[in-house]
């Protein structure tokens, strides 16, 4: 089984960290055991979106440094037994390379249904590090231009990488501003100009970006945590349609 998942876009703002929590949640929710590493080096959010910035003590730097051990650094969400959290550093001085980060990752990963990894946004050293022991990536982007570019570049990145198992979540989307904006004649254009194949479409939902935000990502529900629901099912290897059609 693919268990290490890495969750990718070519720019800020996608909702990205939002697809990472939302996805977890449901990956829990079809029994699965899972831990959420947040590998935006200065950038970290998981724990405000999970509740748990105030139990944070160690994150994965302090591993490296040796100021605590493996275990020390992983936390139990707030209220999901079966989902954990492994904080980013808050200063970008403690990067972690890729190779360190994928040692950790060997380490731990045994011990979990699945892995996933929120990667910095871009192509810097930081998304390396977060591609680097993955066995499948997602990309995250929005239905317009300077996001798709964006998507194209993380694709070609991540097989130079070594990781071809990949595919495309289409966030935010709504669909009466993606006709208006009309750059693109129809999502199946998108999907080939990016050229990944389609896993989820996410509608634009700003209850569940709120209440993400606010630290309720585990107790939600909302449209767009059913994608999420069908997505997990999907990552699971369950043939089940898209929850949001194209």
């Amino acid at each position: 089984m693919n268990d290490v998942i890495v969750v990718a876009s070519g720019k800020g703002g996608t909702g990205k960290s939002t697809v990472c929590v939302g996805l977890s949640v449901a990956l829990v929710k079809q029994n699965k055991k899972v831990l959420l590493i947040d590998c935006d080096c200065g950038m970290r959010g998981i724990d405000l979106m999970l509740d748990v910035e105030k139990e944070i003590l160690f994150d994965c730097s302090d591993v490296v440094c040796g100021n605590c051990k493996l275990a020390d650094a992983i936390y139990p969400s707030r209220n999901l037994s079966e989902l954990h959290i492994m904080a980013a550093p808050f200063d970008t001085d403690n990067e972690i390379s890729p190779s360190v980060f994928k040692q950790m990752v060997d380490e731990l990963k045994g011990g979990y249904d699945y892995v996933v990894i929120d990667s910095p946004a871009g192509l810097g050293s930081g998304f390396e590090t977060a591609a680097a022991p993955a066995d499948r990536a997602l990309i995250v982007t929005n239905a317009e231009p300077t996001s798709i570019r964006g998507a194209v570049k993380i694709r070609t990145k991540l097989k130079n990488l070594g990781v071809f198992d990949i595919r495309l979540v289409i966030n935010r989307f709504d669909r009466k501003q993606f006709e208006q904006n009309a750059c693109y004649k129809d999502l199946d254009e998108v999907i080939d100009v990016i050229g990944v194949r389609l896993i989820a479409l996410v509608p634009y939902d700003g209850r569940l970006s709120a209440m993400f935000q606010n630290g309720y990502a585990e107790l939600n529900w909302s449209p767009a945590m059913t994608v999420f629901d069908c997505l997990a099912r999907r990552i699971c290897g369950v043939k089940v349609p898209l929850a949001y059609k194209v």
